[in-house]
């Protein structure tokens, strides 16, 4: 057709009806001059543009281009029910309508209009009625958008309504000239345009209408690259939290960075209002992050802020150990985070120490408890303790307050996150928080104190519980028996799945005031059955180098109850003592009786003779006193060296003194040390030792080992009693106090 302008309503020519049942495409091409604009007006239902792969679900389309001098610019595929209600161009215009054969559609349902020049490539307009989205693209999307040309894109939108703009995805081309960017204009604002890169975050919480400009550059020829833009624009209602600002002043914080931004959910088909976090009430995205040594005003555009969490991350760390040492931090949430409308999912702290000069220890507030499928937590927060030594897989689990556990000393650099559950952990974080000091250094991994409640179990289990204990890693606990209570260790299974590449792996049960201990090989040895403990005790567990698959992981607890006396055991002894009592009296009058009968046989019968004297003979004494009369001969101690002294002289003739093996009792500090794995190769399975035969190895003499094994010499032991076993089996007597 040709003709003046404009043409109306277009109508659709032929008629559907006199046409054959197939699919039909219906195109129009209108040219004019380049200071005449062309108006596309589509009526009800307006059209959605659709990206590439995308099809319409009723199998109409409609496919829009524009002329560039010669060339032809593709605008976009629409569908049917979207936003879009005109399309503005200059110099040309194609439009092609697709209509599958099974479709009665007999009106093109749009008109053509020319306008004034506008200027640029086009412009399309876009209304919204009430709340909802749309998704738009550059001119020749994927492609590259046109160089150095301008494209605009104008919303309506109620003014009790509010927008937002989010980019989906672009790229960028390399500039010669200028920059590409994009250009917002916002009624009412003073700083009209308000220009952003495509890079920056871009505004939301916009009331009203505007306008959304993409502006081109001039590209290197030699490597042009390509500008495209996808983007949504998603209006809907404001909320009270919107017109609410919030100040969090991370001013003072040089390492504590927060993040906020959408829980990941699924949404289905349907619209679904959006959730975005405005920074100074106008920058606006579905995520923000807060970095330290500024304060931020935020609010909040969004319908449910259930539907926002908050993760935060802080470093506390010592580089000078002289400094650090002894030295206490707590681990609190600041305020300002505390205070705002969304919940806190996950506070990290980073905890780094110099390498081998110290280490950490964690006390809580109250006491924690490990969370284990026998006793999970269920508190409203929990502390999760992991190493933060990049090449070190070491999780040492879960903890939560209400149990057992009153520190928890590690070897190296940590990470401890809080991980919330329930709003209301805002009070209760802040009187059951953590405290962290730097110790010196030591060489377990980790090192639990535990304290066991005479009520409940405590539940216990190696680090790495579903992955294994770590290759070469010694872990103990401290475990306090009160002096009423005795404790009941069990373990959950009678062996371990662990298979050893290289070393060994065992266990260490050490009783810290006795040092009696017993060494288990958890590879090939029967785990111990329930052991009773009257005083505090250590457990120490040491991995191997174990082969793939054959992780070792072991669950035990401890249970307290009170000391009490066997009353059948009484009875026997009183009844044993009483009986012991009757025999001896019973012994005692026997013997006294047979003792008169033999004084008592009868009388001696005989003559008196007075003319014998009846006194012996006897020889005067010289002194008045004998030696028999006073102490003189009884020696109160009789000195070896007035008997053996011939064989004590030295060639000198001066007396050697006799070496004397004497008990002296210990005088160092007891129980504050985990017990000293033994040697490699005396971790054999069999640990029973003859004089038949050699030990294995002797434990080499060092300071940092406080626990050796005393082996005999191999030398002549024709003159020793062998018939005494070389270990002892009976249990070690307590040393005097």
């Amino acid at each position: 057709m040709s003709g003046p302008c404009p043409f109306g309503e277009v109508q659709l020519q032929p008629s559907t009806s006199v046409l054959p049942t197939l699919n039909r495409t219906f195109i129009w091409e209108v040219t004019a001059h380049k200071s005449i604009g062309l108006e596309l007006q589509f009526s009800v239902p307006r059209l959605r543009q659709i990206g590439p792969g995308e099809s319409c679900p009723d199998g109409v389309t409609h496919s829009i281009s524009g002329r560039l001098d010669a060339t032809v610019v593709r605008i976009g595929t629409f569908c049917s029910n979207g936003t879009v209600s005109r399309i503005k161009m200059q110099e040309g215009v194609k439009m092609a309508l697709h209509l599958p054969w099974f479709h009665p559609r007999n009106i093109s349902g749009f008109s053509i209009a020319n306008r004034s020049s506008i200027k640029r490539l086009c412009i399309i307009e876009s209304v919204f009625e009430g709340e909802g989205s749309a998704t738009l693209m550059s001119a020749n999307y994927p492609e590259g958008f046109p160089e150095d040309e301008l494209m605009t894109w104008q919303f309506v939108v109620p003014p009790h309504l509010r927008a937002s703009v989010s980019f989906l995805n672009y790229n960028l081309s390399n500039c010669e000239r200028k920059e590409e960017r994009v250009e917002y204009y916002i009624p009412g604002s003073t700083t009209n345009p308000e220009v952003f890169r495509l890079e920056d975050k871009q505004p939301g919480n916009m009331a009203g209408n505007f306008n959304l400009s993409l502006q081109g550059c001039d590209q290197d020829a030699q490597s042009p690259g390509i500008l495209r833009l996808r983007f949504q624009v998603l209006v809907q209602h404001p909320q009270n939290e919107s017109n609410k600002v919030y100040v969090v002043d991370l001013s003072n914080e040089r390492a504590l960075s927060l993040t906020i931004e959408p829980r990941p959910v699924k949404h289905g088909r349907r619209f679904v209002p959006g959730c975005f976090v405005c920074l100074e009430s106008r920058t606006c995205s579905t995520n923000l992050t807060l970095t330290p040594g500024s304060k931020h005003r935020i609010s909040f555009l969004c319908d449910d802020l259930t539907r926002l969490w908050m993760n935060a991350e802080n470093t506390i760390s010592c580089r000078d150990h002289w400094y650090c040492h002894r030295k206490s931090y707590p681990l609190q949430v600041p305020g300002d985070i505390l205070q705002l409308p969304v919940q806190l999912h996950d506070f990290s702290w980073k905890l780094l120490v110099p390498k081998d000069r110290l280490s950490l220890v964690l006390v809580p507030a109250q006491k924690l408890q490990q969370h284990t499928h026998e006793r999970p937590c269920n508190t409203s927060f929990s502390y999760l303790v992991a190493s933060a030594v990049p090449s070190q897989d070491l999780y040492f689990g879960s903890f939560c307050p209400g149990g057992s556990i009153e520190q928890l000393q590690v070897k190296q650099n940590i990470s401890v996150t809080l991980r919330t559950f329930a709003p209301n952990f805002r009070q209760e974080v802040s009187r059951r928080g953590l405290t962290v000091s730097f110790i010196p250094y030591f060489k377990e991994e980790g090192i639990f104190t535990v304290t066991p409640d005479t009520k409940s179990k405590v539940y216990l289990r190696t680090p790495n519980w579903d992955r294994g204990l770590p290759s070469l890693t010694s872990v103990s606990w401290n475990i306090s028996v009160p002096p009423d209570q005795v404790a009941c260790l069990t373990f959950s299974k009678e062996r371990t799945s662990v298979v050893c590449q290289t070393g060994r792996a065992f266990m260490i049960i050490q009783e810290q005031r006795t040092r009696a201990e017993e060494i288990f090989s958890l590879e090939e040895e029967v785990l111990p059955k329930p052991s009773f403990h009257h005083h505090s005790f250590w457990v120490n567990i040491s991995n191997c180098s174990p082969a793939s698959g054959k992780q070792l992981d072991l669950l035990f607890w401890v249970t307290l109850t009170p000391k009490t006396v066997d009353l059948t055991v009484t009875v026997i002894a009183v009844v044993g003592g009483g009986a012991f009592l009757l025999f001896a009296l019973g012994l005692i009058i026997c013997c006294v009786r047979k003792k008169k009968k033999k004084t008592n046989k009868g009388p001696a019968v005989g003559i008196y003779n007075g003319n014998i004297n009846t006194q012996m003979p006897r020889q005067l004494k010289t002194f008045q006193k004998g030696r028999k009369d006073d102490d003189s001969h009884v020696y109160a101690v009789i000195d070896d060296t007035m008997v053996y002294g011939h064989l004590l002289q030295d060639s000198g003739g001066s007396f050697l003194q006799p070496e004397v093996d004497a008990y002296r009792p210990f005088q160092g500090a007891m129980g504050d040390c985990p017990p000293s794995p033994p040697p490699v190769c005396s971790r054999a399975p069999t640990l029973k030792l003859t004089t038949d035969e050699p030990p294995p190895c002797l434990a080499p003499e060092s300071e940092s080992e406080p626990y050796t094994f005393s082996h005999p010499s191999n030398g002549d032991v024709s003159n020793r009693n062998t018939d005494v076993p070389l270990l002892d089996t009976q249990e070690p007597v307590e040393p005097a106090e």
